[in-house]
């Protein structure tokens, strides 16, 4: 099933609705990946009185309560209230479903911190940038990065990205910070506040995003689907789809 879809500036492109690029991380699968202390997204069957609700254990349907973190164990969609009092929900400022997004690969340093050129432009009419940082396919075998100080984004690539409008970042890593920083979070500050101070309620950020080798740089067609949880991350799932230029 293909589907035509308009730049801002009239540019057509084709996409193919059923060749998606699945691009996160399952909660509670084997290759699950876990960061800052988290422990495996854990499954318990509901009990009421003498009734377990599994199938296994005598019961007629399966019936389980799940226990997550949505930060430490899979592909999650973030918004400002992460480092605000007012926790809020992603789920209520979020609308971008479907957006331009770019993909590119990042320079590493040899203190973890990735970045791109200085002299970065977008490719034209994004709303969201995808950064891969780490090998593709090291996040499919599953990772724990607590205490391993994994990379982080550049505050400079945050700014950049940030001023010239980007409204979703998305990154191979458990966070754009550094695993230790004394709780400065200074990517998350640059991102979600302008120089003046304004706050950006319908931007996020997404971590933990799995990039394979066959995703090449370039400008895409993403749909991010978030799951309807009220917090101030939810599970997601950034589905990328290759443009074809209508002629």
């Amino acid at each position: 099933m293909k589907a035509i879809i308009v730049n801002k500036d009239g540019k057509e492109y084709e996409i193919e609705l059923n060749e998606g690029i699945d691009l996160s991380i399952s909660f509670g699968a084997k290759e699950a990946v876990l960061a800052w202390g988290s422990e495996p997204t854990r499954f318990n069957p509901v009990q009421y009185g003498d009734w377990i609700g599994a199938v296994d254990q005598g019961a007629s349907v399966n019936f389980f309560d799940v226990h997550l973190n949505p930060h430490g164990q899979g592909t999650h969609t973030e918004w400002v209230g992460h480092i605000l009092p007012e926790r809020g929900s992603v789920n209520s400022v979020f609308k971008s479903f479907f957006c331009f997004a770019s993909v590119w690969d990042t320079r590493l340093d040899d203190s973890g911190e990735a970045s791109l050129d200085e002299n970065w432009k977008p490719l034209g009419g994004e709303e969201a940038v995808l950064l891969r940082t780490l090998p593709a396919g090291f996040l499919d075998e599953g990772y724990n990065f607590r205490g391993k100080n994994p990379p982080y984004i550049a505050v400079k690539t945050i700014e950049m990205l940030r001023d010239y409008g980007v409204q979703h970042i998305l990154v191979d890593l458990p966070s754009v910070d550094p695993e230790e920083d004394g709780g400065a979070l200074a990517a998350h500050h640059a991102w979600w506040f302008t120089p003046s101070g304004e706050r950006r309620d319908h931007c996020t950020i997404s971590e933990f995003v799995a990039l394979p080798s066959k995703v090449q740089e370039g400008l895409y067609f993403m749909n991010l689907q978030l799951a309807p949880l009220e917090n101030d991350a939810a599970p997601s799932r950034p589905l990328l789809f290759e443009l074809k230029e209508k002629r």
